[in-house]
């Protein structure tokens, strides 16, 4: 057996050395323009179309670090039983749906795995379900390959996301039971709901929202999909573990469109001096708050508000230069690039990142600033070697993934890094 990954994530630059990746399987597709909203999609995507630019990412991220498929993590603890039993009792609860536990039970592990991601067509062996619009007892999984929101990894333990939408909680609770009881990773996982019961109800959180700055600064969006309620939840468990001084720097963001609904779709890590933003929403001076939180060894110092991101960071030691999405001369053609992720950008190692070619404004934007710019076909090939260039841009075809709504970094969980030399 391989050697167990001690989940340790202190940036969002570090060199990456272990990935949680879930490509695209029929559950994506198991949708119609009827129920496509529903499901959190604006539009239906074509699986073949998609896998072949999932493709890419991963063919990428092989080339730079260790991958672990979703399918396979749940495959493995499957072969548990006792935790085969906890989950799909677990699942069947949360999901109202006690009726399918036996059925459930009584699969193999490989379809087991299948129909807990791809769904479970409803038996029409009543007239209630012979009468019901509705084709699966349990819903597939249309967004489990946007593995980021599911589960947030900071530092040594995975904080447990608490889904904004009904039909992604079985994401989280798949993840829960793989990182507390997966072969491949060492590590505690915290709920944030049990930390404080008065938040129960109101209390979200997604892993779009959160970015680990550095090992004591946490970045956290507020809006759709992570609530006031949620980031307080983080902020009691840091002021539980009494851990010297840490930072929470809360960026507030719009409710709509749905391109804006975690952080990391308006700002993204580039390298140790650099990164991504999308200039309209963060530096619309009091249009939308940026608060920064001060815990110091288990109390909370101070809760202030600041100009913008860039400068609650810089007053950290972290100063950033900006690099704008979809460039700084056009707002129409910001908005559009935005709108297809043109912020959300994923980094193996400092300076070196992956994002969506078809955003070219973008692309164009990062080259003026010392990235080289090469496709992802080409570096799968063997054409360019990104070992060799100190600062790279990596593009990724993407013309069907951008409609489910989401870039590079929501594809990608990573579990540990590198230490980070900063500047």
């Amino acid at each position: 057996m391989s050697k167990k990954i001690k989940v340790d994530l202190r940036s969002e630059i570090g060199k990456l050395e272990a990935v949680v990746i879930h490509t695209p399987g029929h559950e994506v597709e198991n949708m119609t323009p009827g129920n496509a909203e529903r499901a959190l999609y604006s539009d239906i995507l074509n699986l073949p179309v998609a896998r072949k630019e999932y493709d890419q990412l991963k063919g990428i991220l092989q080339m730079f670090t260790n991958t672990f498929e979703v399918r396979d993590l749940v495959k493995d603890i499957l072969n548990n039983q006792k935790v085969k039993e906890t989950l799909i009792k677990r699942i069947c609860k949360n999901e109202n749906k006690p009726w399918i536990i036996d059925r459930l039970l009584s699969e193999e592990n490989d379809n087991l795995c299948k129909l807990l991601i791809e769904g479970v067509v409803m038996e029409k062996n009543n007239l209630t379900k012979f009468l019901s619009k509705e084709r699966y007892s349990l819903p597939p999984l249309h967004n489990f390959f946007y593995v980021r929101d599911s589960a947030i990894p900071v530092c040594g333990n995975v904080l447990l996301s608490k889904m904004a939408n009904k039909v992604r909680e079985r994401e989280s609770i798949i993840m829960e039971s793989i990182f507390d009881f997966s072969n491949n990773f060492i590590t505690k996982t915290q709920n944030p709901l049990q930390v404080n019961d008065n938040f129960s109800h109101s209390a979200i959180i997604e892993g779009g929202d959160v970015l680990v700055a550095r090992e004591d600064i946490l970045l956290i969006g507020n809006g759709s999909r992570t609530s006031t309620q949620g980031i307080d939840c983080v902020l009691e468990l840091l002021r539980r573990e009494n851990n010297g001084k840490k930072h929470i720097i809360v960026q507030e963001m719009p409710y709509s469109p749905e391109s804006f609904i975690h952080l990391d779709m308006v700002f993204t890590f580039l390298d140790v001096d650099t990164c991504m933003i999308y200039e309209p929403v963060l530096f619309k001076l009091g249009k939308y708050q940026t608060v920064h939180i001060i815990i110091d060894n288990g109390k909370v110092k101070s809760i202030r508000e600041e100009k913008n991101i860039l400068e609650a960071l810089k007053g950290l030691g972290m100063d950033l230069k900006p690099i704008f999405c979809g460039g700084t001369k056009d707002p129409w053609v910001q908005e559009r690039e935005q709108w297809h992720s043109g912020a959300n950008f994923f980094a193996v190692e400092p300076g070196k990142v992956i994002g969506y070619g078809r955003n070219n404004y973008t692309m164009e934007e990062l080259s003026r600033n010392g990235f080289e710019i090469y496709n992802a076909k080409d570096i799968i090939k063997n054409r360019i070697d990104p070992h060799s260039y100190n600062k790279i841009a990596i593009s990724l075809e993407g013309s069907e993934l951008p409609r489910g709504g989401g870039g590079a970094r929501c594809m990608t969980m990573p579990v540990k890094r590198s230490p980070v030399k900063w500047n």
